[in-house]
């Protein structure tokens, strides 16, 4: 994961470019009504908050947000935006989320915004289990991600032994860069999170997709 870390290091100040192509403004207002609705009143964990751009959505209506990325670029893009309730930061690796039990912090809303194409399917339940031990009964869960028709930017160029599909990235230094890119299912996504949650909502848009589900403890 390290070439991953390096590449979005480095992306982190023009990353929200990916927010600014015009066939997906419709489905972009539809996603961020929807998620500012869903988390009305509740203590949100953001997993791989990147540079801010849904944290600012969901803080409109949030009781408060702790935004989490392992990424120190991403974190300093985020805090040059402006909330509308208290968004705390934290450089956190998203499988050990465990770590804020500890801490005595706990969420009723958990939100992961083009973070589950990039967790290996070998380790997708070691996320989630990470992530479930921080919410409380009756969570909302929401995770957005990129629908299949992003391969016509990025084509797929290779799979690995687990099935994990990967793209070839070049970013403005000329650098290139492979990049984990699943495109999980509907089945999938119900069959992973089933141990977890119950399944509430799937909405499969043009260029992207937002599946949610209730937390059960």
């Amino acid at each position: 994961m390290d070439e991953m870390a390096n590449y979005y290091k480095e992306r982190a100040p023009v990353y929200d470019r990916v927010y600014g192509y015009p066939e997906r403004q419709a489905d972009l207002r539809f996603l961020e009504s929807h998620i500012q609705e869903t988390y009305r009143g509740r203590k949100v964990l953001e997993i791989a908050a990147g540079t801010g751009y849904w944290t600012q959505y969901i803080s409109r209506t949030a009781r408060s947000i702790l935004a989490t990325d392992r990424e120190v670029a991403q974190v300093d893009e985020l805090l040059k935006r402006s909330y509308e309730c208290p968004v705390d930061t934290r450089i956190q690796d998203a499988y050990h989320m465990d770590r804020l039990v500890d801490e005595g912090k706990s969420f009723s809303g958990a939100f992961a915004g083009f973070w589950l194409s990039h967790v290996p399917k070998e380790r997708l339940k070691e996320f989630l289990t990470s992530l479930h031990q921080c919410l409380t009964p009756g969570a909302r869960v929401i995770l957005i991600d990129n629908s299949a028709v992003q391969c016509d930017r990025f084509p797929i160029t290779g799979t690995d032994e687990n099935g994990n599909t990967y793209q070839t990235r070049e970013l403005d230094s000329g650098t290139t860069h492979r990049v984990l890119k699943n495109f999980p299912t509907l089945d999938e996504l119900k069959q992973t999170t089933e141990p977890f949650g119950e399944f509430q909502n799937y909405i499969d848009l043009e260029n992207f997709w937002l599946f949610q589900y209730k937390f059960k403890k």
